[in-house]
């Protein structure tokens, strides 16, 4: 099934920046989904049988290399894409 995410990763760290940028890269090297990164969030594109996993893995790895983080998501059926 095609969705739509948006997530936001909040390290509790003050080298906060770092973290974020290795969340993205390994959500951006997934086949499958479309990422699209601003200053606030990122949206994710694709089907939910690659979004799950990918999720799963990306937030576990950021909790057992940096500790704490929060993340915030939102689901959303369909493939709300701009373009």
């Amino acid at each position: 099934m095609k969705m739509s995410v948006e997530l936001s990763c909040y390290p509790l760290n003050e080298d906060y920046i770092p973290v974020i940028k290795d969340f993205i890269n390994k959500i951006n090297q997934t086949e499958g989904v479309r990422a699209i990164t601003n200053t606030l969030s990122t949206q994710l594109f694709g089907e939910s049988e690659i979004i799950f996993p990918l999720l799963e893995s990306a937030m576990t790895s950021t909790w057992h290399t940096q500790g704490k983080a929060i993340f915030v998501c939102k689901f959303l059926k369909g493939d709300l894409s701009p373009e």
